[in-house]
């Protein structure tokens, strides 16, 4: 049984690992975008990216004030932060290492040769050769192993728990996300529905690749309670908090075939809260209330995943 449970930790890890990763990368670009097309006077550079990585103390702690090379610096490369991008990728590896007869070769390789390149990562050869093209490549290299994950692997349990660290993370990351716009970036009553506000909502939804989903069921026109509906409570869009808690419930599920388990009455009650909920509901009760308890969902239903399968006793 330890065995068992030792493969599924670093499966559990190395999945919820890469998806940090990507959503970091997600986020630096988009906020890079962003201070592109947002005049220097009205912007917020740096602090944002901190407030939803939830980590202003720690980069203070060992960086000072933000700027934007300290930002890129944390985010990226650094060794100390173990969040930044190099950092879960060498999490990932590392948990992905021993299991090479578990996983297929095909995701070991492009794995370990992102691991090799992320060891050669600069701030200086970032620069030189362009932020826009880093983080393109970058998202590109994470397509890649995602579909190499859905195209590659056995749906049996190893896929389940890869599964459960990639949609907890992710439901997690999303609200995240929503929560600081709203309540950290909350404009002037004036600023509401300006060019500012809106152009932080499109930015919001660009970081969780749902702006042509938004387009495509809504049109240009951004509205708040839209983009709540999209990224919290849309049963079809794969990064919606919704999404990726039913898909944790029908991983459980498996796992657990017929037998009773914590983790999966948590994963239950959170997506019963998500399907019986609306954008409309969540902001009139207070949104930042209503994330926040999502929040702590996620927590207690990773809490409970890791008592039931991942404890080494």
């Amino acid at each position: 049984m330890s065995v068992l449970r030792r493969i599924a930790d670093s499966l559990f890890w190395a999945a919820r690992s890469l998806e940090r990763a990507e959503w970091r990368a997600r986020l630096v670009d988009v906020d890079y975008r962003l201070l592109v097309e947002t005049p220097v006077e009205l912007s917020q550079p740096w602090t944002p990216l901190l407030a939803i990585a939830g980590e202003e103390a720690a980069f203070a702690e060992r960086w000072g004030e933000p700027d934007e090379t300290k930002i890129l610096e944390f985010f990226l490369f650094d060794r100390g932060n173990p969040s930044s991008i190099r950092a879960c990728i060498e999490t990932a590896r590392e948990n992905t290492r021993t299991l090479r007869h578990t996983i297929s070769s095909e995701l070991w390789l492009d794995l370990n040769t992102l691991y090799l390149d992320s060891q050669r990562w600069s701030l200086r050869e970032l620069e030189s050769g362009g932020l826009f093209g880093f983080f393109s490549d970058l998202r590109e290299r994470f397509y890649r192993l995602s579909g190499i994950v859905s195209a590659t692997l056995p749906r049996d349990l190893g896929y389940d728990f890869l599964t459960l660290g990639t949609m907890l993370e992710r439901a997690d990351n999303v609200t995240r996300l929503l929560d600081v716009k709203y309540h950290v970036l909350l404009p002037d009553v004036a600023d509401v529905g300006g060019p500012i506000d809106l152009l932080q909502w499109a930015a919001v939804l660009r970081s969780a690749s749902g702006l042509e989903a938004y387009r495509r069921a809504h049109g240009n026109a951004i509205r708040l309670d839209r983009v709540v509906d999209l990224l919290l409570f849309d049963a079809t869009f794969a990064r919606s908090a919704r999404f990726c808690v039913e898909r944790v419930g029908g991983a459980l599920a498996r796992i657990a075939g017929g037998t009773p388990s914590a983790s999966r009455r948590a994963a239950d009650e959170l997506a019963e809260r998500l399907a019986c909920a609306s954008a409309a509901d969540a902001i009139a009760g207070g949104l930042h209330e209503f994330v926040v308890g999502a929040q702590s969902q996620c927590a207690d239903v990773a809490s409970a995943v890791f008592d039931d399968y991942l404890r080494f006793e």
